[in-house]
């Protein structure tokens, strides 16, 4: 018989999840797998960094406890399968944390956060029998978002000391890569670009590490910015009756300087 709480805690997270599971539970819950609740796991890592980017300790508490629901319902169809349980789950992570801060939980003395991540990378190599940094590039998931896999693989790669790490040289092979583009629209060229700005995109993420620029973040908030202008921009065009596909390249120019 389930009880009824004023507070609960995670113990009875995982009950009331074994119990939506259970052949009485919800009809939706128990018929759920891995494969067909994947995306929501991700939706809510999403939201949870939108908590973060809206400064909402409201929002992140809830959507914090949303992405938490994902990892039981993930550690509970392992459970029925007699794989793993939600326990194993926390032993593994509190074990990985002990072994990878051997300067808090052992004798190995750090001079900063530097010597922390190197550290780091080369417990995680040992800890996952990563031979060479191939390996460890190999390793970072493809199904990352593009720009988050390139951004990650040029930070492993400085590591290996193969990177270029100074700006201008960086700038210097964009504006190369940018004359090389083709503006005629043909097949040829639209393979030739295609690889073209595959490598222009490549030399931004490793710019974005250089200047230490998180990528993610920074487009997103010229994202956030362009739809903020193009608003304005359609309220300004609407005010003088006119619609945007009515306007000429000129009262296009003439609006831009008024908002």
């Amino acid at each position: 018989m389930f009880e009824f709480k004023e507070k609960y805690n995670i113990d009875d997270l995982l009950e009331i999840m074994a119990l939506l599971r259970s052949e009485n539970g919800c009809p939706w819950d128990k018929v759920q797998t891995h494969e067909s609740i994947r995306t929501d796991l991700i939706e809510e890592a999403y939201e949870v960094c939108e908590g973060i980017d809206n400064n909402s300790p409201e929002m992140l508490r809830e959507e914090l406890g949303d992405l938490l629901l994902q990892i039981v319902f993930h550690s509970q169809i392992e459970r029925e399968s007699g794989n793993f349980t939600f326990e194993d789950v926390c032993n593994d992570i509190c074990q990985k944390l002990v072994y990878r801060h051997p300067h808090v939980f052992g004798e190995v003395k750090v001079n900063g956060s530097d010597d922390v991540l190197r550290n780091w990378d080369q417990l995680k190599k040992e800890s996952k029998h990563q031979e060479t940094y191939t390996d460890t590039l190999e390793s970072v998931p493809k199904n990352f978002p593009a720009l988050l896999r390139a951004e990650k693989i040029c930070k492993r790669t400085s590591r290996a000391g193969l990177a270029v790490n100074d700006a201008e040289i960086c700038l210097d092979e964009l504006n190369e890569l940018v004359k090389q583009l083709d503006i005629t629209e043909n097949e040829e060229s639209n393979s030739q670009n295609n690889h073209i700005m595959g490598k222009i995109l490549l030399t931004i993420c490793n710019l974005n590490r250089i200047l230490k620029i998180d990528g993610e973040k920074a487009l997103t908030y010229s994202t956030n910015q362009f739809i903020m202008m193009f608003r304005a921009l359609e309220q300004q065009a609407l005010s003088d009756g006119k619609s945007l596909e009515d306007l000429s390249d000129e009262d296009f120019r003439s609006l831009l300087k008024r908002i």
